[in-house]
């Protein structure tokens, strides 16, 4: 069995690195799907050359599958500022891979005029949002400094995995207040289990993403963006079975070069073991 060690403020922390939690929403190409946008769904079918078939049960040699997907709208994914910049920034150049320190918290989203946080014109104050008061109460129960943030919305409903997200604003999103506060809490990295940090139509503002990334409205250079190392994680699962608190983050990514690629978030829950 193989442990994993931190030390932080004197406190020395374990996690057993052989039990690893997964925030992926798995990618069943037979089965059912979350979907933003309406777009097709993500399928697999045999390649087809020739004589060949990559198919055993239809008397192929081997199992051969073309795969086709949409990252950002069919399931868990990872994204960087190459997703609203006119350089074409590659996922695998800003995350390079390793454990992240990570506080996981839940939050419950408020209709937006309950929020206390201004409002753009394209949103609407029934939309429901997580604002800055609900992610600075939460982070508060676990003060200190994360490089990485895992955001569950409560109600946690199962049907997250393969929920359609169809309308205007069909999930909570983040307000753009709420996006600084992340700014100002550190984090780098944030996960969350919706479907984008930003409503689903906002005019092409994408005014929670360019807080995040640092990067001036209506701006699409990458050179521009103060935090161009950050990353977003849309659209994972996060299980009741995951007590809020401090954790060790994986972000598992394909190399892709993509500005995001279909990702695999795992988590090992972090436990004290002495004060030093």
């Amino acid at each position: 069995m193989s442990r994993l060690t931190l030390e932080r403020n004197g406190i020395r922390y374990t996690a057993d690195g052989d039990r690893p939690e997964s925030l992926a929403i798995p990618m069943d190409f037979n089965g059912q799907q979350p979907n933003h946008f309406g777009v097709s769904k993500a399928h697999a079918q045999p390649l087809s050359v020739g004589d060949f078939i990559g198919d055993v049960r239809l008397g192929g040699s081997v199992n051969c599958e073309q795969i086709h997907v949409t990252p950002h709208c069919q399931g868990t994914h990872t994204e960087c500022v190459g997703h609203i910049s006119h350089e074409r920034i590659a996922i695998t150049d800003v995350l390079r891979g390793g454990f992240l320190l990570a506080r996981l918290i839940s939050v419950e989203p408020t209709r937006a005029d309950a929020s206390g946080d201004t409002l753009a014109s394209d949103q609407h104050g029934a939309d429901l949002i997580i604002s800055r008061a609900l992610l600075t109460q939460a982070l508060c129960k676990y003060p200190g400094e994360s490089d990485a943030l895992v955001v569950r919305t409560l109600p946690n409903r199962t049907d997250k995995r393969t929920q359609q997200y169809i309308g205007e604003s069909p999930a909570p999103y983040l307000s753009q207040a709420a996006a600084q506060t992340l700014v100002e809490a550190g984090i780098l990295h944030v996960v969350v289990d919706i479907p984008s940090l930003d409503r689903a139509h906002d005019e092409g503002r994408l005014s929670a993403h360019r807080a995040f990334w640092g990067m001036p409205a209506g701006c699409q250079r990458a050179n521009k963006a103060i935090r161009p190392h950050a990353t977003i994680t849309e659209m994972a699962w996060i299980p009741d079975t995951l007590e809020d608190g401090w954790y060790l983050l994986d972000i598992q990514i394909p190399a892709w070069v993509n500005d995001a690629a279909p990702s695999r978030p795992l988590l090992y829950r972090l436990l004290p073991t002495h004060t030093s």
